[in-house]
């Protein structure tokens, strides 16, 4: 899958409409990744880690660290300690 990018959002669209989206816009100088959303013809296939990592990735290039206050990305940050270095204390 192809995901567009724009500052502080990652996305796809498919045939004009938005299929899988994670949102993380600047709130003073830290990323904080407030919504992911994968339509329901997408669920199990594993979008919505692809949006986060590539969210954490593009934080982690822009030296910011990130906030996760969607419920998904605090349970990718659980399943991803690695990425732990990201998260605001």
């Amino acid at each position: 899958m192809e995901f567009q990018r724009e500052p502080g959002r990652i996305y796809a669209m498919e045939d004009g409409r938005l299929i899988a989206e994670v949102m993380f816009p600047d709130r003073d100088g830290v990323a904080e990744i407030d919504h992911t959303f994968v339509d329901d013809t997408l669920r199990g296939q594993g979008v919505a880690g692809q949006l986060l990592r590539a969210a954490a990735d593009q934080i982690r290039t822009e030296g910011k660290r990130a906030r996760a206050t969607c419920s998904y990305a605090k349970i990718w940050f659980e399943k991803h300690p690695e990425e732990a270095d990201l998260l605001c204390p």
